[in-house]
């Protein structure tokens, strides 16, 4: 079971180079010291420095085989700046167990290997993988083998990822989300994570040419106990043509279900509020429209109405500068647009925020009020009933 055998060579040494040797060491033999076998002494060294030269890559999707591994991994690399034994791919050999979603994928040198634990959390085929040592790793031979840690100017966020999120992006309770729409704004899929609590990380990605989104995420909660409840809330809620995937990012599809049924309740209520947010009107506008607060016939007495306008107004201006308030009102004989809804228009897209995460939810008259932003363009033109 030696990977080597009784023979003097150092593991780790690299072929004789003729005319240098043979000046510093002459031989007794008078036999010439670039005379020795040369392939298996590289052979010897590739088999003593394989353990530092792999990476494990787990979480991979069926669709993965052995040359779009070596071929993603060889084009990540060098997208990163990783390579550092010359031109070339960095991938020298895949080995893949597509039971187990997993593969070795051995590079060309130790450096190489050690850069590419800087991919951990890469998308390969629309899914998040893991890339860890394999199980063989020997930390302290590898160590005089090469660098063992990844070079901190490696260009990371070529491929989508982020340097230095080690802080508070990593870890079992990391989250990727995917699948939402490329409109969406940072402050808005933060707000959206942030219906179940503060985040302790948050990164969404962004093309580096554009800086548009690339329509997916990754975050941490300060409170990881509500990690499975943000998951099963929001994995599989449709936006437009799209469908979020939210899960646990070293977990692959194999998401566990959270078993308390308390958990699972609050996930149920969570995903009723938040499908009301993710329609178009979760675009931020300085205008915010709420439903749920009045109905029709509280709107018919002149002095009830104004009761309810004052209310509204001493309601919005703790959240920032209130420009107008409008509540249409039923007419005789006519359907109004928009009667039983309230707008709000403020100075700012801030304090429009602001409203809207002091207002969404709160009871009012018993009813739990909804506040959703509403386009600016339809309130100028006093059309309400969208």
């Amino acid at each position: 079971m030696h990977r080597l055998d009784g023979s003097c060579q150092i593991p780790g040494t690299t072929p004789a180079i003729p005319g240098m040797f043979p000046a510093m060491f002459p031989l007794a033999t008078g036999q010439p010291f670039g005379a020795l076998p040369v392939m298996p002494v590289q052979a010897m060294t590739q088999q003593a420095t394989r353990h530092a030269r792999r990476v494990y890559v787990g979480g991979l999707p069926p669709t993965a085989n052995e040359q779009s591994v070596a071929t993603f991994f060889s084009q990540v690399m060098a997208a990163i700046g990783g390579n550092t034994a010359g031109p070339g791919d960095a991938v020298v050999n895949v080995y893949i167990n597509h039971e187990k979603k997993f593969a070795f994928v051995e590079m060309r040198s130790v450096e190489e290997a050690s850069n590419a634990m800087a991919l951990d959390g890469i998308i390969f085929e629309g899914a998040p993988v893991k890339v860890r040592r394999p199980s063989d790793y020997n930390p302290s031979l590898a160590a005089t083998l090469g660098p063992s840690q990844p070079n901190p100017n490696l260009n990371l966020a070529a491929v989508g990822l982020t340097p230095g999120s080690a802080g508070g992006l990593e870890g079992p309770d990391r989250i990727f989300v995917g699948g939402l729409p490329y409109y969406f704004t940072e402050a808005q899929v933060r707000e959206l994570l942030e219906s179940f609590g503060p985040l302790r990380g948050f990164d969404l990605v962004k093309d580096r040419e554009t800086g548009n989104s690339k329509g997916y995420a990754f975050c941490v909660y300060q409170d990881l106990s509500v990690t499975d409840i943000a998951c099963a809330a929001l994995n599989g809620i449709k936006m437009g043509d799209k469908t979020l995937t939210v899960r646990r990012a070293n977990q692959g599809t194999n998401q566990p279900k959270p078993e308390q049924e308390s958990v699972l309740l609050h996930a149920q209520q969570q995903i009723a509020l938040q499908k009301l947010m993710l329609q178009p009107g979760a675009v931020s506008t300085k205008v915010l429209c709420l439903t749920q607060v009045v109905s029709p016939e509280e709107l018919i007495n002149d002095e009830d109405y104004e009761d309810i306008m004052e209310d509204m107004r001493g309601e919005g201006e703790k959240f920032g500068t209130l420009v107008n308030v409008v509540i249409p009102r039923p007419r005789p004989n006519d359907a109004a647009p928009g009667v039983g809804k309230v707008f709000l228009e403020y100075a700012d897209i801030d304090s429009a925020t602001k409203a809207r995460a002091g207002l969404n939810g709160r009871k009012f008259g018993g009813n739990q009020v909804v506040a959703v932003f509403y386009p600016e363009n339809k309130f100028a033109q006093g059309e309400y009933d969208d």
